[in-house]
């Protein structure tokens, strides 16, 4: 490559990240790592009552996150009377809603995971768009809206049978929108035009369940499309499709997103065996360590040379990522299916009974800072963007499930 394209190509990743600084525009947040941009103050001690900018009520059941970008918060929906799956909008300072699009209506499937909704994606938005992967009618489907909630455009991925439920959250690269649908009538990795939906290239996946996303990191100097199941470790270029490299080295069924320090990339999955594995990003094949922790459904984090996880059954792991080491186990309590996010030296964890955990992203100790409840039920992952925490949660009353989007931020 010239150095006229390589100044091109960082000066329009410069411009947009600029662009959206201050949100968080996809599955994972900004770098999609989990990882919030520093220098922000988000509280750590919150209640429905303490440190809350707003919250409104939210229709039906879904497990994505919230997507934040300009003054607009991106939700998936999917309510159950009339079988609707629909993206939410709703005004970033206020909660107040500015639109509702559906999507589908009909086509759900007969059973499904309890864990799963279907709504399980997170929208992703690159300022002008809204992109959005749903399940409905025995296919996967990915969606195009313009800020005004009015469709621009649907594509058809592939088609899809149910194991568990659908999860898979759509990535942006340049100007195309990634997504993924492994299922066991054989899947596929596919980019589609922004503009228009049509398919830019199309790899096909083996004939398995699985429930990853597609993630774009930098490592070994590229960037790289990586993507973990169907038993294999999977590098793609993400303007082409064709691939960087791919081992064997995942189990089957695998929920987390990969996190990577540039040299290595971190993978995990829990079925049919639980592991937590350290690969090398450069395409050598060589799988650096490997341990049996389950951390199944939780995506990790990296910082600063060390590796945190945490596991489903609610404890928090700490390990040298260069050596696979455990440095610490710490309990947190609790189930969890939400993936942790870090700010600036703090993990915040939210497990399924509605606990919300701040502890440290310190390799000499674990210590939970403060220990905060949110209604009864918390499936979504945290998004954390201008010192404001958006995260879903549920209210039980009876047999009543009543979903909520809360905004908390220090008064």
């Amino acid at each position: 490559m010239c150095r006229f394209s390589k100044l091109l190509l960082l000066f329009l990743a410069v411009s947009f990240s600029s662009s959206l600084a201050g949100d968080w525009p996809w599955w994972r947040g900004p770098d999609r790592n989990g990882v919030a941009e520093s220098g922000q103050t988000p509280p750590t001690q919150f209640s429905e009552t303490q440190n809350v900018k707003w919250a409104v009520p939210v229709p039906g059941r879904g497990h994505g996150s919230a997507t934040v970008v300009g003054r607009r918060v991106f939700l998936a929906i999917a309510e159950p009377g009339p079988q609707t799956q629909s993206v939410l909008c709703l005004d970033r300072e206020t909660g107040k809603e500015l639109w509702k699009t559906r999507i589908h209506e009909g086509g759900w499937p007969t059973k499904s995971n309890k864990k799963g909704s279907q709504a399980s994606t997170s929208p992703a938005c690159d300022g002008k768009h809204v992109f959005i992967n749903f399940w409905n009618d025995g296919a996967v489907y990915t969606t195009a809206l313009g800020l005004d909630g009015k469709l621009l455009w649907q594509t058809k991925i592939t088609d899809y049978k149910i194991h568990q439920s659908y999860a898979s959250s759509p990535a942006l690269y340049d100007g195309s929108v990634i997504v993924s649908a492994d299922n066991k009538l054989g899947g596929a990795i596919c980019a589609l035009k922004k503009s228009n939906g049509e398919v830019i290239w199309k790899v096909d996946r083996p004939k398995m369940p699985n429930y990853a996303s597609p993630i774009l990191l930098e490592a070994a100097g590229k960037t790289q499309l990586f993507f973990t199941g169907c038993e294999l470790v999977t590098s793609l270029d993400p303007e082409t499709g064709e691939k960087n490299w791919e081992i064997e080295g995942a189990t089957t069924e695998c929920v987390t997103s990969t996190v990577t320090d540039g040299e290595r990339i971190f993978t995990s999955g829990g079925y049919p065996k639980n592991h937590v594995a350290a690969v090398a990003a450069d395409g050598s094949g060589k799988v650096i360590w490997e341990n049996k922790n389950r951390v199944y459904v939780p995506s990790m984090l990296l910082k600063d040379g060390f590796l945190y996880g945490v596991m489903d059954a609610g404890i928090a792991v700490c390990w040298n990522s260069a050596t696979g080491e455990e440095i610490w186990k710490g309990r947190l309590g609790g189930t969890f299916s939400s993936s942790p996010v870090l700010v600036d030296g703090l993990i915040y964890a939210a497990n399924e009974s509605g606990d919300v955990i701040v502890y440290k992203a310190d390799p000499t100790e674990f210590e939970i800072v403060a220990k905060n409840k949110l209604g009864d039920e918390i499936y979504s992952s945290p998004t954390i963007c201008e010192s404001a925490i958006f995260l879903r949660i549920a209210h039980f009353q009876g047999n009543h499930r009543q979903e909520s989007l809360i905004c908390l931020k220090q008064d």
